[in-house]
């Protein structure tokens, strides 16, 4: 009966997720509250659920709060711009040279952990010299959601904040053995661009000879709106720099826990680039919606993982999921779900992935003596390259949104690149032992 209930659980909160027509804090909490009820638990174990559960994500959403934040100024200030101006000047119109800026620039304004930042940055900078040079413009969506959704295996990026708060671990050794599944990803993404690249070239000479032209429309008020420049400061770029790179490299040495390094440089930042009280505050007032609004849903997914371990639901999903699938299934059952998980994103939300699936997953797997980072591994690295392909993911709508673009023409360019490059990267991460099978 506990197995049926969990199921069935896991099940509404999912459908809440996928239609949208709830926020994930209601989906996350209102289901689990009354599946314990039905179970028979009391309010006094609801209370001691809550606590479990907020003692497990706690550290995940004060990470998340300050590390937007701290981007947010770092993008306010400017710091990006450079960079990419840079990149773009160097491609001095070569269409080879305009796929591999274009996977430079995503890689950087990624950094930041937000999808809708990347596209705004990249698409702004980037559109236009596509269109004056008669690219694709749907490249250069594969180009960044492909490269940015590499980037986004960063502890701040969402997806591994997801999977830190189930497995209760620190993200950012979570995120360490992943560095280099990242680096891997993102020379095969200057592959894919240099091979693009290419075939884009031949494509725009055939339509030269041809007399074909791309119809595509750049009138777009929000590509066009233009930056408060008064928050730029240029004079301390370099000291923005430097703050930026301590604060990265403390966070990936472990010498500080994520959180409160970036409190730290957010408390740095904040008088390095604005005087008074009132324009400090305005920053943190510019960007506490996109934090509060992660940190709110990472512990709601507290509450309702404290229900579903605390009551024992998810064991008795696990192991009456194990005798039912044959032993050979049951065993690969990470690497089966990494190698769907790029499908799994126009079925699944974020939330839905690795808040449902994936603790369910990783209790078969152990059952099977697979680790569980190898369980979240093999789960991460098969969905996150999808991210920036599935309509679930509002960033997708706002860079269709800048460009002009279509929804399903861009499934139709992208969809089987980008789950080619998730196989690809999933068998790799197999060869080198990041995934145990």
């Amino acid at each position: 009966m506990l197995s049926i209930i969990g199921i069935i659980t896991i099940l509404v909160i999912v459908a809440l997720l996928i239609s949208g027509r709830v926020s994930p804090i209601v989906a996350m909490v209102l289901p689990p509250i009354v599946a314990m009820f039905v179970a028979g638990y009391s309010f006094d174990d609801l209370g001691v659920f809550f606590g479990d559960g907020i003692n497990s994500v706690i550290s995940v959403a004060i990470m998340f709060i300050f590390a937007i934040i701290f981007f947010g100024i770092m993008q306010d200030v400017g710091l990006f711009e450079p960079i990419i101006n840079k990149m773009v000047a160097l491609s001095k119109g070569n269409v080879v040279l305009v796929a591999i800026v274009t996977v430079i620039v995503a890689v950087i304004a990624q950094l930041d952990g937000s999808g809708a930042s990347t596209f705004l940055i990249s698409i702004t900078a980037l559109l236009p010299l596509y269109v004056r040079l008669g690219m694709n413009p749907y490249l250069l969506l594969l180009l960044v959601g492909g490269s940015a959704a590499i980037v986004n295996m960063v502890p701040w990026g969402g997806p591994l904040g997801r999977v830190a708060s189930v497995l209760e671990t620190d993200v950012t050794e979570l995120w360490h053995p992943l560095i280099k599944i990242q680096v891997i990803g993102i020379v095969l993404m200057l592959f894919i661009a240099v091979f693009m690249g290419f075939r884009e070239k031949r494509l725009i000479a055939k339509r030269a000879q041809t007399g074909q032209t791309l119809n595509f429309d750049l009138s777009n008020s929000i590509l066009n709106a233009e930056t408060d420049e008064s928050l730029k400061r240029p004079n301390r770029l370099w000291a923005n720099a430097i703050l930026m790179v301590v604060v990265l490299g403390v966070l990936m040495s472990g010498l500080l826990p994520a959180g409160l390094a970036f409190l730290i440089g957010v408390a740095i930042a904040l008088p390095l680039n604005y005087r008074t009280p009132k324009e400090q505050m305005g920053r943190i007032q510019a960007h506490a919606s996109n934090a509060l609004t992660m940190a709110s849903i990472i512990i709601a997914a507290g509450l309702f993982l404290g229900i579903l371990n605390g009551t024992g639901m998810l064991t008795a999903i696990a192991n009456n999921a194990v005798n039912i699938l044959p032993s050979f299934l049951a065993q690969y059952l990470h690497v089966i779900i990494g190698i769907l998980g790029v499908p799994f994103d126009l079925l699944l939300s974020t939330d839905a992935y690795y808040f449902a699936l994936f603790p369910v997953v990783d209790q078969i797997g152990l059952t099977y003596g697979i680790d569980s980072l190898s369980t979240a591994y093999a789960m991460i690295i098969g969905n996150i390259v999808g991210t920036f392909v599935s309509p679930l993911a509002p960033a997708v709508w706002l860079a269709l949104g800048l460009s002009g673009l279509e929804m399903g023409k861009h499934l139709k360019f992208s969809f089987f690149w980008m789950w080619g490059l998730s196989i690809t990267l999933l068998i790799i991460a197999v060869l080198i032992g990041v995934v145990q099978v």
